[in-house]
Order: structure tokens, then C-alpha cells, then sequence
């Protein structure tokens, strides 16, 4: 290693195990794209003093508040804030939620600094209420600052940011909260057979989610961690939940068909994370995680944020401390005549996460309210999203999750029209489970993304369909988060991949193009299904079948726990 000022904090022999300085010593690009791809290849990471230089000329251009306390601010208040304590009494700030600091190869100098620079943030952003990922941060930086000083000012650079497109660490526990929901139904999307197991093997998987942060600040060793920190950087904090996904399916590749370690999976992942070196590489993990293809970093952005409103809708605040959100369906609570709790429980955990949080409100039965669409879309209006369940005579089961109102089928004036976002998706559970979603997210080389500002909402049409213009369709007042999701959001090849609920006064239609998902007519009597387009689907049961039993639900808001 060059400098001694990077290694006054640091245990020489231990960092000479952890990572190599063998690397390059000058990088010389300025163009973004450029920098993106060297930074996934990993070209300074096996230059302590190279990674220096980079952090130092990364963290300088993050676009930060007018004032952003500096190193000349923390050599004035570090003795006055840490004088009254000892070195080896300091306490670590109320909102690191007890996070240890992680030893990352530092010395004792080095520890206690840590803890001194994370008191002096906490002076000097009195806004910051829940921050469990700072004191890995904090912990890396030191590695590549001079001094205490020049690592506070690089934390709080970060920490100060401004660009609301460049969202980094999560501030409080309504940011944190949202970020794992968002991280959940990325997985629900993203990882399905590692779900499957989460949801087999624990009570709550949204609990296993809340962890997720956790795997990439503080259980990861110091050079994967670094590796992913150095894109982070650059790239942002969609990195942070490709790496957590990659994670999830390295965990599932290792640990499907065998027994857990333990009867906490959230402590299995946590420690098959801290030795993640016998597993993979840093390089492969990373290949992993930019091999998923995920959502935009606008269709992320509009994820997390309806998460944070549905989060605020039950109470969660910004200063709120750390509170557990249950995900569950209760047992003592639930009857249906179509499905048993184990089943609603499978089918609560393909659900977005907003909506998880809530139980299961029984809307129309039509052993109840009679066989009648009328009365379904009676009972229905005015619940968004809702789940239909149907179980034939020949005892299969079936249904669909459905992102929006069915008021919104009155906007076509009596005709038959399309509505809904990609949200929506359809399955089966009897004879055996499938589920189907949206074509697009599968496939998202179908369709690019389309600035939300500038595109209107696209009209469907299908040959025996009239339906309104882009115009009739914006349906969003100016109040209303933009949907996640929705359609115009995307430049799809044809309207046949976004045809994903309809309904008529004689039949109700899921998923269209080249046939329908599912087609009911409006005496809830007969109905068929097959392969269509939007979804992508098998059919969902016999092809031809007639109705025992329609069910739908809706979403109620619990007490927090």
C-alpha cells in the first residue's frame, strides 16, 4: 500500500489477506458509461491507493445541500461531543438500531474513530432518525480517508445528497420500511423459487426482507462489500438490490433440499452471507446481479414510493422508530368456501408488499350474493386492488389479482375496455399451483421504458373491442401517485401485452390477445380459459368449465402490531 495516511486506522496484515494492492494506480476516465463498466469490472479494486483517489473524486461531485458540514466542522466539534466519554465507552447513535460497527480490517484506532465520526453526524444531522447501513459505510470510508476529519465530511457528502434521482441511504425507518417492502416484491418478481422457500420456511418472509440491508452493511466481508460499494457509487441504489437478489438465489442455490441450520432463516442467510467466500467470488456476484434485468430506476422509484404512502396510510412516520409491519393472513379471522388459510397465505405472499400488509375482507360470495356480475361489480367498486378466486365444479381452483378498481370499466361508455396495470397476474392452485404475471416482466425486452412527463396513456383495442383514446384514459388527478406499472410507461410492441382486465353487463374478461386468461359470463354460471398473450399463460383449468363457487376480495388495513 502507498500512503501511510491510508492505513493509520487500518490492520496492515489482516488487509494484506483481505485485499491485495496489486492493481492500477491512475484512472483517467471522465465518461459515465465508461466509469460504469469499470467500476462492475472491478479495475480499481485491487488498488488500495487507486480506490482511494476514485471515492475521493466520486463523493466530491454527489450534488449535496448548500450547506454540507465539511472536515474544518468536525475538527471543531469532535471534542466537545466526544470529550465527555472514553474511547472505549463511546455509544453509537440511537439511529444505527444497534448495528455493530463492522471491524472491516481496522485497527483499535480505527473502531474508535468510527464511533466518533458516526456521534459527530448525528450533531450535525438532527434529521436522521433510523440508519442501520451508516456504520459500515463509515467503516469503509476510514480505509481510504487521511484522517477522521476527511471520512466524516466524505459520510456526510453522502448523506447530504440532493439530486432526487440519486437516492443513496435510507435516513429513516419510513425510507428503510419502504425499501424493503419494494426489496420483498422485487424478490416475489425476480427470485420466485427463493420466495417459495421464504415463505415455506417462515412465518413472516417480510421479516426475512427486513434484513436484506443488513446482508450488504455488515455481514458481507470488507472485499465484497467494497466491490459493491465501488458501483454503488457510481451507479446508485438499485446496485444495493441487485446484489440482495443475487444473494437470495446464491442462498436458495446452496440451501434447496436441505435443512435449515437453524429455525431462523433469517440468521441461515446472515451467516451464509458472512461466508459468502465459500460459495462465489465477489466477480460472479456481481455478474449475478447484472444478469437479473431488472425494473427501471423510474418504475423502482414509483414502486417505493407507493410503498412509503401505504406505509404512511398506517402510521408509519419519518421519525418513527423501528416498528415491526406483520405480514400475515390470521387463521381465526378467515373462511372461505374456495380456498383454505394455507392457500390464502400462498397466494398473500405473490402480492405486492403494500397490500400484504393488509387481511383478506370478503366482498362477494356468490354463495352469499347470489350468481350475478351485477352484483360482483356491486360489491367490488370502490376496492382496489381485488382478488378473484373461482372453483368449478370439477373442484379446480383458479383466480386473479387485480390492480384496479372495476368502477374504471365505466369509463367506456358501455363497451367493452381494458384497464388495469402490470401488477396484475392470474393462477391456478388446484390441481397444482402456477402462477402467471405480467408478459413484460419476464420478457422486458418487449418494451422500453417512456418518459412518464411526455407520453400519453396508450388506448388497447382487440377486433371485437372499442375502446377510448389515450386521452379518456388518464384517469390519475394530479394528487394521485402515478401507478406502478401502468402501461404508458412503456413502448410495447402491440396492445396485446397490456390487455389485463375487462368487464361488460355479460361477461368479464382477464388477460387478452390471441385468447383470454379468463372469460366469465354474467351469470357467474359458465366460463372458459387459454393461453393469452398479456400473461403469457396455460390454461388455468379445463379449458371449458362451469362455475361452483366466485369469490372476491378485498384488501382491510390492520392494527400495527
Amino acid at each position: 500500500m502507498d500512503s501511510e495516511g491510508y492505513n493509520c486506522f487500518v490492520d496492515r496484515d489482516k488487509m494484506d489477506t483481505a485485499i491485495r494492492d496489486l492493481g492500477p494506480k491512475e484512472l483517467s476516465c471522465t465518461d459515465l458509461q465508461e466509469l460504469k463498466q469499470l467500476a462492475r469490472q472491478g479495475y480499481w479494486a485491487q488498488s488500495h491507493a487507486l480506490r482511494g483517489k476514485v471515492y475521493q473524486r466520486l463523493i466530491r461531485d454527489i450534488p449535496c445541500r448548500t450547506v454540507t458540514p465539511d472536515a474544518s466542522v468536525y475538527s471543531d466539534i469532535v471534542g466537545k461531543i466526544v470529550g465527555k466519554h472514553s474511547n472505549s465507552s463511546l455509544p453509537l447513535p440511537e439511529f444505527v438500531d444497534n448495528t455493530q460497527v463492522p471491524s472491516y480490517c481496522l485497527n483499535t484506532r480505527g473502531e474508535d474513530a468510527v464511533r466518533k465520526i458516526l456521534l459527530c453526524i448525528a450533531n450535525q444531522f438532527p434529521d436522521i432518525s433510523f440508519c442501520p447501513a451508516l456504520p459500515a459505510v463509515v467503516a469503509l470510508l476510514l480505509h481510504y480517508s487521511i484522517d477522521e476529519a476527511e471520512c466524516f465530511e466524505k459520510a456526510c457528502r453522502i448523506l447530504a445528497c440532493n439530486d432526487p434521482s440519486k437516492k443513496l441511504i435510507d435516513q429513516s425507518f419510513l425510507a428503510f420500511e419502504s425499501s424493503c417492502m419494494t426489496f420483498g416484491d422485487l424478490v416475489n418478481k425476480y427470485c420466485q423459487a427463493a420466495h417459495k422457500l421464504m415463505v415455506a420456511v417462515s412465518e413472516d418472509v417480510l421479516q426475512v426482507y427486513s434484513d436484506w440491508q443488513r446482508w450488504l452493511f455488515g455481514e458481507l466481508p470488507l472485499n465484497y462489500f467494497a466491490r459493491v460499494f465501488d458501483v454503488f457509487l457510481v451507479e446508485g441504489y438499485k446496485v444495493l438490490y441487485r446484489v440482495a437478489l443475487a444473494i437470495l438465489k446464491f442462498f436458495h442455490k446452496v440451501r434447496a433440499g436441505q435443512p435449515l441450520e437453524s429455525d431462523n432463516v433469517k440468521q441461515d442467510i446472515r451467516t451464509f452471507v458472512k461466508d459468502i467466500a465459500n460459495t462465489v467470488s465477489p466477480e460472479k456476484l456481481l455478474e449475478k446481479a447484472f444478469a437479473i434485468r431488472l425494473f427501471s430506476r423510474k418504475e423502482i422509484q414509483l414502486l417505493h414510493m407507493a410503498n412509503e404512502k401505504a406505509l404512511k396510510q398506517k402510521g408509519i412516520t419519518v421519525k418513527q422508530k423501528r416498528q415491526f409491519v406483520h405480514l400475515a393472513v390470521h387463521a381465526e379471522n378467515f373462511h372461505s368456501d374456495i380456498v383454505s388459510v394455507k392457500e390464502m397465505r400462498d397466494i398473500w405472499s405473490w402480492i405486492p408488499e403494500r397490500f400484504a400488509l393488509c387481511q383478506p375482507l370478503l366482498l362477494f360470495s356468490s354463495l352469499q350474493h347470489g350468481y350475478s356480475l351485477t352484483r360482483f361489480y356491486l360489491q367490488c367498486e370502490r376496492h382496489e386492488p381485488t382478488l378473484l378466486l373461482i372453483k368449478t365444479t370439477q373442484k379446480e381452483v383458479c383466480g386473479a389479482y387485480l390492480s384496479t378498481d372495476w368502477r374504471e370499466r365505466n369509463k367506456f361508455g358501455g363497451k367493452l375496455g381494458f384497464f388495469g396495470t402490470g401488477e396484475c397476474f392470474v393462477f391456478r392452485l388446484q390441481p397444482e399451483v402456477q402462477r402467471y404475471e405480467w408478459v413484460v416482466i419476464k420478457h422486458p425486452e418487449l418494451t422500453k421504458p417512456v418518459s412518464l412527463e411526455t407520453t400519453a396513456t396508450p388506448s388497447v383495442r382487440c377486433p371485437s373491442m372499442s375502446l377510448p383514446s389515450s386521452s379518456s384514459l388518464s384517469f390519475d388527478p394530479a394528487d394521485r401517485l402515478s401507478p406502478f406499472l401502468a402501461t404508458r410507461h412503456f413502448n410495447l410492441p402491440s396492445k396485446t401485452e397490456s390487455m389485463f382486465m375487462a368487464g361488460g353487463n355479460d361477461c368479464l374478461i382477464i388477460g387478452g390477445g390471441s385468447g383470454q386468461a379468463l372469460y366469465i359470463d354474467g351469470d357467474l354460471n359458465r366460463g372458459r380459459t387459454g393461453h393469452c398473450d398479456t400473461f403469457n399463460n396455460q390454461p388455468l383449468c379445463s379449458e371449458n368449465f362451469l362455475i361452483a363457487a366466485v369469490e372476491a376480495w378485498g384488501f382491510q388495513d390492520p392494527d400495527i402490531q
